[in-house]
Parts: structure tokens; C-alpha cells; sequence
């Protein structure tokens, strides 16, 4: 695993109160118990860890490029973002 995919997946397990190990790629926020206002949170962490902006608008998720699915579509999904801002 890379080091970004790493801290991603540290950030959202920190915010759902598990141990890294735990968390599986095809998981969904739901699945690991993390409600609106814990993904909210989440992504703010990961904003403020990769100093990225991430277009999520939390009163209107099904309208962002976000993919929010699952750990392995959030983690793709910054992982695009880092590599946007490096481009």
C-alpha cells in the first residue's frame, strides 16, 4: 500500500474509531459506523492532511464528483486529488 492510501485509511478509521487493520477497501462509511456528520469530519481531516480541496458539498452528496461508495472509492478519489495538485 502507498503511503498516501495508508494515511487515508488511517484518517477514516481514526474518525470511525476502529483500528486501521479493520477497515477493508469495499467497506461503506455506513459499515463502519460513521454517520453524515463523521464523514463531514473525515473529510476535513483528509483536506487538512493532503492540503487539498475536496468538492464535496455535505448538504447535497449525491451531487459532488466525490465518490463517498466506499473506503476504496475514497481513497481513489484523493489519491486523484493529490496527484492533481502535484501535476
Amino acid at each position: 500500500m502507498s503511503q498516501t492510501r495508508d494515511r487515508i485509511i488511517q484518517i477514516i478509521a481514526e474518525q470511525a474509531m476502529l483500528d486501521p487493520g479493520e477497515v477493508d477497501m469495499a467497506m461503506t462509511p455506513s459499515d463502519l459506523g460513521i454517520d453524515s456528520l463523521g464523514l463531514v469530519e473525515a473529510i476535513f481531516a483528509l483536506e487538512e492532511a493532503f492540503d487539498i480541496t475536496v468538492p464535496f458539498n455535505a448538504n447535497e452528496p449525491d451531487k459532488s464528483d466525490f465518490d463517498i461508495s466506499s473506503v476504496g472509492a475514497i481513497v481513489g478519489a484523493v489519491e486523484r486529488l493529490v496527484a492533481a495538485k502535484g501535476a
